[in-house]
């Protein structure tokens, strides 16, 4: 068991923390708001525990959706699932065991989060499925990867204001952005096995689609900042993060591999920003 657990690990890319960050940023960004920059510390380790085993789960759960697919990507084709160095049922017991974990911290937290975690569950287990039929599937990422918005919400005031379903919203459109960006990098390898992408859906715009997006996703912060009386430091972290659309522009324009994969990576910084600016802006206005 324990000389396997390293093959665990690359499973569920504990290696590869970048996929729990973009979870993380925008359950962060509702728990800050939800709370007036006070969130309580049990709900932050609750939350930020949870994003992880969640994230882990789903990777768990893709790589045995895609296990017949990946070994004809480059970039997949050495998973622990795909290289059959693990079984698929090991792949799904560890994304139940991690998933009811991740349940079993909520139990403190009310009836509502709860029920809204069993959607969020749903999601999670369903997107890498719906690669095979839906056209644009990063849409259906962004709400699982932003389900932790309205969780967040509801956690602290016991319902789900409608600002968290903006927030939610401005999720997709960034999930969109920067997935796309990570299926550009297997354009080529996915029109082969004829799996369905954003890259492929938008073909020659995608770029503008990418930019789209991050317009998008800004233009909706724009407008909860100014709903919201967010003052100056808040406006600076949209500043950076705006920038750092721009760079991912100047990254993806050639629609090179490696520039694309990049570019989705830095996404962790476009999130972090947005993050910094209304955490600073609580703490400044205190």
């Amino acid at each position: 068991m324990f000389a396997r657990l390293p093959l665990y690990l690359r499973l569920v890319r504990l290696d590869k923390p970048i996929g729990s960050l973009l979870l993380l940023w925008p359950t962060l960004n509702a728990l800050w708001i939800a709370s007036n920059g006070h969130p309580s510390p049990m709900l932050l380790v609750i939350f930020v525990i949870g994003t992880i085993l969640m994230r882990s789960a789903g990777c768990a759960i893709n790589d045995y959706a895609d296990r017949d697919f990946d070994r004809h990507v480059k970039r997949t084709e050495n998973r622990p699932l795909t290289s059959g160095k693990i079984e698929a049922w090991e792949a799904v017991a560890l994304a139940a065991a991690l998933s009811l974990i991740a349940f079993l911290l909520i139990l403190p937290l009310n009836t509502l989060t709860k029920e809204l975690s069993v959607f969020a569950l749903f999601v999670a287990g369903t997107y890498p499925f719906t690669k095979r039929f839906f056209a644009i599937p990063q849409a259906y990422l962004g709400i699982a990867f932003g389900f932790g918005i309205p969780m967040a919400f509801a956690a602290v005031q016991d319902h789900v204001p409608m600002l968290a379903w903006i927030m939610l919203i401005a999720n997709v459109f960034w999930s969109v952005a920067y997935d796309t960006e990570y299926a550009m990098v297997d354009r080529d390898d996915d029109i082969k096995i004829g799996i369905r992408t954003s890259a492929l859906t938008f073909g020659r715009y995608d770029v503008f689609a990418v930019m789209l997006c991050y317009a998008a996703t800004l233009a909706i912060y724009v407008g909860i900042g100014i709903a919201l009386g967010f003052g100056w430091v808040y406006w600076l972290g949209w500043a950076a993060a705006a920038g750092c659309a721009v760079y991912h522009y100047a990254l993806i324009r050639n629609r090179e591999r490696m520039p694309c994969f990049a570019a989705f990576k830095h996404n962790n910084w476009l999130g972090g920003m947005l993050f910094a600016g209304i955490a600073l802006h609580y703490a400044v206005a205190q």
